[in-house]
């Protein structure tokens, strides 16, 4: 009909959209959606911005449905309620996203990076990790680090194409690993520990690893008698002086005592006496696997060492399928 205008579709409008959005309401010093910055070009996606698609690559990636069966602590649970690396993974995307909001960061790109972050854990925990560490160590004169491991996984095993923020900060959320390029990658590395130091507490109470009364009460006074109030407080804290500083940053007397407290967990969970116990069936368990392994590679990605086949097949695994297979390994049949 004569005159009549054609309003543009909301595909078209969409990252014109989001980039006046963000000029607006998002920190100068917050990470901008676009340009998306990836190893391999690719069309964009209309509807979603880059890190929104990273985020559900992630999620439909098949490493991050494993992380449902992976320790957190506790190797294998059976109650219902104790944390695993996926509800790890979940508290750690949240409390990142409450951060990110409230200091006007990006909040998807702290997303992408807190789903993406463990996603290279092998089975039974830091345990774990410190065996096939060792095992790498002695065979191969390599090693094993989760966080390097975890880009691995989105790089070269499901090969994601993710963008380049949200691979920094998946490979530099650990403390052990050179400080993020973004202060969205620097607030999933924090949060991390707020979130593991917090739900290991409850999760080492509910098994009774240790009693209320065995918290250190100073840090306790500082931070809270309850897991809720103490991440409220250790947020409010990152914030606060984090917007003040610039950067992501905890204040001296809240950051002190989570140190303190996470030195506590240290010498009475992680490394107490009942998972002392475990160190040992963890070691035997994963050197069976290793050394098995190594002697009959299992298939991997093109072009792959016989290492890194070995690494990608048991860092991949679950807790409950490579005890399946150490049994199959290990167990004469007639008394399976």
């Amino acid at each position: 009909m004569e005159g009549t205008t054609h309003t543009p579709s909301v595909a078209a409008e969409f990252e014109p959209r989001i980039r006046e959005w963000e000029d607006e309401h998002l920190s100068d010093r917050a990470t901008r959606s676009y340009p998306p910055r990836r190893r391999r070009q690719e069309e964009e996606s209309s509807l979603r911005t880059p890190f929104q698609r990273d985020r559900d690559r992630i999620v439909h990636s098949k490493a991050f449905r494993r992380l449902k069966h992976k320790t957190q602590v506790f190797v294998a649970p059976q109650g219902d309620h104790y944390r695993t690396r996926l509800t790890h993974t979940l508290e750690v995307t949240q409390v990142s996203r409450t951060v990110a909001r409230a200091l006007r960061l990006n909040e998807d790109l702290v997303e992408a990076i807190g789903l993406g972050h463990d996603l290279g854990h092998p089975p039974f925990g830091h345990i774990g990790e410190a065996a096939l560490d060792a095992c790498l160590s002695e065979r191969f004169g390599t090693g094993f680090r989760h966080f390097e491991h975890s880009l691995r996984v989105v790089d070269v095993i499901e090969a994601l194409n993710l963008t380049e923020p949200v691979r920094d900060g998946i490979l530099h959320h650990s403390g052990r690993a050179p400080e993020p390029a973004t202060l969205e990658g620097a607030i999933v590395r924090l949060v991390d520990r707020i979130a593991y130091i917090n739900h290991d507490i409850d999760d080492a109470l509910r098994a009774g690893v240790i009693a209320p009364g065995d918290l250190p009460a100073r840090e306790i006074v500082v931070l809270g008698d309850t897991g809720s109030r103490r991440i409220d407080t250790l947020v409010h804290d990152l914030v606060e002086h984090s917007a003040r500083a610039g950067e992501i940053v905890q204040g001296e007397e809240v950051g002190d005592a989570m140190a303190r407290l996470r030195a506590f967990m240290f010498e009475r969970v992680y490394m107490g006496e009942e998972a002392r116990r475990e160190h040992a069936r963890i070691d035997t368990v994963l050197r069976a696997l290793f050394d098995h392994y190594v002697e009959h590679p299992p298939p991997g990605v093109e072009g792959a060492t016989v290492a890194e086949r070995v690494t990608d097949y048991i860092a991949g695994m679950t807790d409950r399928f490579s005890i399946r297979e150490f049994e199959a390994l290990a167990i004469p049949r007639s008394f399976a």
